[in-house]
């Protein structure tokens, strides 16, 4: 009888030590929230999106939206691999990592907000990496067909540049010294549109299922 008190006991402690272990590791399992074509979107996903758009942004938005922008993602992904378009090279890394850190004030804030958003310097070059590739055969596949004329740069700089500049109180650049940097602008606008047109018509044609609140946050 006293060995069994003692077994009992033991057990007891046994399981009083494991407990919080497991409840743990109830809290981290994965689950589906969205199923696209034959393939699926975790939980996890949205989580490390929105830590990314954390540390970009100062804030993340609403799990539906993240849920929406990882679709996009995915349809992305899977025709320039379907295209077989190259993979993001580690230059193309490291230009997007350096890019996002001029954004702050310097390499140590970086640091800071990063560790903050709870993302490894791993996470973060995977993601980059990621959006680079993806980038990048955006750029490629819808570049070519964007078309910029004289008065749409004169606009800009009348309509955007001058009064931005002045807001900050500072002397706005010439047309001829800003002209490269306005096309660009413009470009990537007409990029983000043909593609935002061209992801709307994508998603028509796929089987999509979402099974998170499209209201939620």
């Amino acid at each position: 009888m006293q060995f069994a008190r003692h077994g009992s006991l033991f057990i007891a402690l046994l399981l009083s030590a494991i407990t919080p272990h497991i409840a743990q590791a109830q809290k981290i399992v994965d689950r589906v929230v969205a199923r696209v074509e034959e393939e699926i979107i975790l939980q996890s996903d949205i989580e490390q999106l929105a830590r990314y758009q954390l540390l970009v942004d100062g804030k993340s938005e609403s799990e539906a939206q993240i849920l929406d922008r990882l679709i996009d993602q995915w349809i992305v992904r899977k025709e320039a691999e379907a295209s077989r378009f190259p993979a993001a090279t580690e230059i193309d890394s490291e230009r997007e990592m350096r890019r996002l850190e001029r954004s702050f004030a310097n390499k140590e804030d970086f640091a800071v907000q990063r560790q903050k958003a709870g993302l490894s310097e791993a996470e973060l070059l995977q993601i980059v990496t990621a959006q680079a590739y993806l980038s990048n055969y955006l750029d490629s596949r819808f570049r070519p067909s964007v078309q910029i004329d004289e008065k749409a740069i004169d606009d800009f700089y009348n309509q955007a540049l001058i009064p931005k500049a002045k807001a900050r109180g500072q002397e706005p650049p010439s047309l001829e010294a800003a002209r490269d940097l306005i096309q660009e602008i413009l470009v990537q606008r007409g990029i983000n549109e043909q593609a935002d047109k061209w992801l709307k018509e994508s998603r028509g044609r796929l089987s999509i299922t979402k099974l998170v609140n499209e209201g939620g946050a």
